[in-house]
């Protein structure tokens, strides 16, 4: 087991399974203590207890991230328990698909909510607290550094300290590529790119990387929110395709958020193999 984020907390949002799940137990594997979000509140109480289990620190926060002040509460209940925060994963999302012509609207304006609004809500929550977290890291591993440099050289101090802070945004390969029947969903998610490739510019220089990972198709209840008629519309495109598995793409975010402060991850597009998207 890796230990590269002991001392560290994370935020992980859409905790109650598929990508946010494995991504909660990565990170605490890494040694994180980690905060589980979403609104399924006996999910998140079992993968703490599996968390706790198994050595690691998690909390389960029931919240909607769509209402503003719910997200914020949740982050600042991660850092009454944990004392900081390092590390948050926007991982909540939804994917309803089908043609623009015979949507019902209702479905665009829950994707909105949940992939964009509840993305800034949790973020914005969430800055003031990395920004911080960053800063002290860098302090720490400045005075570590000279520590280190005194007893045991320079070598062994460009190994101290973390010295950064990271914000994940999990957007999709339909943030890249749109097709026919994922109008909505790829606008929501091209406006998750711009606005993280705007936040790392933003954050450039304060040692707050921001990152964006773009999975192809995962084998997740994601598939089990369209409308039967359009899944089963859809079923001939999927029915020979390779799909990754949620652990594919929480080792990319632990791989991620565990690099060195000097390395920055701005943007991973992670196709399974054989797409032919």
């Amino acid at each position: 087991m890796s230990t590269s984020l002991i001392g560290t907390s994370a935020l992980v949002t859409g905790a109650s399974g598929g990508i946010g799940a494995a991504t909660a137990r990565s990170l605490a594997a890494q040694g994180a203590a980690v905060a589980l979000v979403a609104r399924r509140k006996d999910r998140l109480d079992d993968l703490a207890a599996e968390i706790r289990t198994g050595g690691g620190t998690a909390l389960a926060i029931e919240a909607d991230i769509t209402d503003r002040l719910q997200a914020a509460a949740a982050v600042e209940q991660t850092v009454a328990a944990f004392g900081r925060l390092d590390t948050l994963v926007n991982n909540a999302g939804i994917m309803l698909l089908g043609p623009v012509e015979s949507a019902p609207v209702e479905e665009w304006d829950r994707m909105l909510a949940i992939n964009v609004r509840g993305l800034l809500h949790a973020t914005h929550a969430a800055l003031p607290h990395l920004l911080n977290a960053a800063q002290e890291g860098r302090e720490a591993a400045a005075q570590q550094g000279r520590e280190a440099a005194a007893q045991q050289g320079r070598e062994a101090a460009a190994q101290q300290g973390r010295g950064t802070a990271d914000i994940v945004n999990i957007s999709s390969l339909a943030g890249r590529v749109p097709i026919a029947g994922s109008a909505v969903y790829s606008l929501t998610k091209h406006g998750v790119g711009a606005f993280t490739e705007a936040l790392r510019q933003e954050l450039t220089g304060r040692h707050v990387r921001v990152s964006l990972i773009e999975p192809g198709p995962v084998a997740t209840e994601l598939f089990t929110h369209i409308r039967p008629e359009i899944l089963e519309a859809g079923r001939e495109a999927f029915a020979n395709a390779t799909l990754l598995h949620a652990e594919d793409i929480a080792d990319t975010i632990a791989y991620v958020v565990s690099r060195p402060a000097r390395v920055v991850m701005s943007e991973i597009l992670v196709r399974p193999d054989g797409s032919q998207w």
